[in-house]
């Protein structure tokens, strides 16, 4: 191989890195925006919901203590997945990938420890 066609093939797979590197950030998940835009109404910024969704689901959770000790993120991946009754829709149309469901769940058990350091 010559100079030449070494430098362009070099040049090549320099373009072809950098395209790939900002691919995957541009379309990388983001779980605190999903969280802010189809959870936080019902759930609260902070894991605590506001007494409005309080009163109209009595059972909905708060992410506090007692939850992050009695779920587990893969029980809020099947729960992000199936939905809960009623009360809960399934966000499996807008959770593409088990990788996306599972990154919501991580950010909630860490939203629930933030907001209450105890746990």
């Amino acid at each position: 191989m010559n100079a030449r066609m070494l430098m362009g093939a070099l040049a090549l797979s320099a373009i072809v890195q950098v395209g790939t590197a900002a691919a995957q950030a541009a379309t990388q998940f983001d779980a605190q925006t999903f969280y802010q835009e189809n959870c936080r109404k019902c759930h609260g910024v902070r894991g605590t919901p506001p007494k409005t969704m309080k009163a109209k689901f009595p059972k909905i959770a708060t992410f506090d203590a007692a939850f992050i000790a009695s779920h587990s993120q893969d029980s809020i991946v099947k729960v992000l997945t199936k939905g809960k009754g009623e009360d809960m829709k399934s966000f499996a149309d807008k959770l593409k990938s088990p990788e996306e469901k599972a990154a919501v769940a991580k950010y909630v058990h860490a939203l629930a420890a933030k907001a209450h350091p105890g746990s």
